[in-house]
């Protein structure tokens, strides 16, 4: 057994919430479905993580980079058939109803 295998995924060496990429207007995304849609990066970024610590693939799109300052049209994606697998998920977090 070696460390990495003790180590919990959320330490792991991938990159961190701050520095999950936005894929603009990459065609490897067409077909997968938008889960949210966010007005600022570090927005999304956290609800990113929230589906990837869920072990539901998921990934940033746009359409345009977003400005300087991290803000633009930024949409949360996953996979057409886990779909409603994130949705479900993302709705049990979204805290906007209270």
């Amino acid at each position: 057994m070696g460390l990495r295998d003790w180590i919990p995924r959320r330490f792991s060496s991938g990159p961190g919430p701050g520095q999950t990429p936005v894929h603009v207007a990459d065609p490897r995304f067409e077909g997968w479905e938008v889960v949210r849609e966010f007005g600022d990066l570090r927005t999304a970024r956290a609800w990113y993580q929230a589906l990837e610590e869920a072990g539901i693939e998921a990934a940033l799109t746009a359409d345009w980079e977003p400005d300087r300052f991290g803000h633009g049209e930024i949409f949360l994606c996953v996979p057409g058939d886990r779909w409603s697998e994130a949705e479900m998920h993302l709705s049990n977090l979204d805290v906007s109803d209270y």
